[in-house]
């Protein structure tokens, strides 16, 4: 199987999807590769780490004919257009945000993959690249909120007097949300969290965190037992909101992390609320790019009101180019044998499959994936 590796073009990408490490173990499994050239500079990954990996380098990334082809973002009309029919494309497609790639995609007679759409299995586990993204844009965050934050984290006891530790809260604890806590601790931060569902209490005391949330009945009945959570009654939310909006007003720090697939991002820090804490404190928002969880916050833009910091990121694994490129990489890599024949080393997604099932949106000109296809097909 020929193997395009492309250059991202997304303003601001600075992501690969392949990784020097990993072409070597593909060459090793006898595809070959080609990649863009530059396409891993900005990733710390140089056109001569490709070579000596076994890669080819060209200008186009070998795309017209590429049974295969990867990036870390979707691809431009250009990119699609040059692909040849019946090859794959798998990306962070964002299809949700962008109907028209998809559809294109599948005009095109592509077989086109979204890495975000990897079921969250067990088997899936090192695919999911959705969830290596969210570790380190936790991580991220933290640090973020940390240079834009004009205090210390940590309390510090010296002979002019006490520092006091910096207060973080984190609301949504999912992949992202724990990873800032731990982050969070580590730098000497006083640390609480919250979630709807009762499961993540354990986790976020797991990693020293003080859990915050309405302990009632009725959140204990909270989550399915499929691990969703379940809508809760107006009475219980108001009495959520009442305690959140007091806790935040105490906190130096607020980072929030709740994102829906497919649907805008939920409020969960509110203007006024944003507006209670004092002057010099942070509020960091990871889900900007969906409309946010904070209704002032701005994608990629930081906005000071009361002399409180608001600052919303759209792509804070770029700005750990080299880490999230390799576990990136490296989830491609390890989808790769679902998309293999093993005997001809062909491309031949394993259809049957519930990996490629939830993650593969075209198949042969048509949609194929549930959320995208038309009601007929359906």
């Amino acid at each position: 199987m020929k193997i395009a590796v492309l250059k991202e073009s997304a303003s601001g990408e600075t992501r690969v999807a392949a990784t020097p490490e990993t072409v070597k173990k593909i060459v090793g499994l006898g595809h070959s590769v080609t990649v863009q050239a530059g396409a891993g500079e900005a990733a710390s990954a140089p056109d001569q780490q490709y070579k000596d990996a076994g890669a080819e380098i060209s200008a186009d990334g070998g795309i017209g004919a590429a049974d295969l082809v990867v990036k870390v973002r979707r691809p431009t009309d250009a990119e699609i257009a040059a692909i040849k029919p019946g090859a794959g494309f798998a990306a962070l497609l964002e299809p949700y945000g962008d109907r028209g790639v998809v559809e294109a995609l599948a005009k095109a007679k592509i077989d086109a993959l979204a890495m975000e759409f990897i079921p969250r299995i067990s088997r899936a586990q090192s695919m999911d690249a959705l969830s290596s993204q969210a570790n380190l844009a936790g991580y991220r965050a933290v640090l973020e909120a940390a240079n834009l934050y004009g205090r210390a984290f940590p309390m510090m006891m010296t002979a002019a007097g006490t520092v006091a530790a910096a207060k973080v809260f984190i609301m949504g604890v999912g992949v992202a949300g724990l990873q800032a806590i731990a982050t969070a601790r580590r730098l000497g931060a006083v640390v609480s969290a919250t979630d709807v569902r009762p499961a993540t209490k354990e986790q976020v005391a797991s990693l020293g965190g003080k859990f915050v949330a309405v302990e009632d009945e009725e959140f204990k009945q909270a989550e399915t037992a499929a691990g969703y959570a379940k809508a809760m009654s107006a009475e219980y939310q108001a009495k959520q909101a009442e305690l959140v909006t007091a806790h935040i007003a105490k906190q130096d720090i607020v980072i929030t992390t709740a994102l829906i697939p497919g649907r805008p991002a939920p409020v969960l820090v509110t203007e006024a609320q944003a507006k209670s804490m004092r002057p010099g404190s942070v509020i960091i928002d990871l889900a900007v790019a969906q409309g946010g969880n904070c209704p002032l916050s701005k994608p990629d833009d930081l906005v000071e009101v009361n002399g409180v910091k608001i600052m919303g990121f759209t792509n804070l694994p770029a700005r750990l180019a080299a880490d999230s490129s390799s576990l990136y990489a490296k989830n491609l890599l390890a989808l790769l044998p679902l998309l293999t024949d093993k005997e001809s080393k062909a491309f031949a997604p394993a259809w049957d499959d519930e990996i490629i099932k939830g993650a593969m949106l075209s198949k042969g000109g048509v949609l194929i994936h549930p959320h995208f296809a038309p009601a007929s097909a359906a």
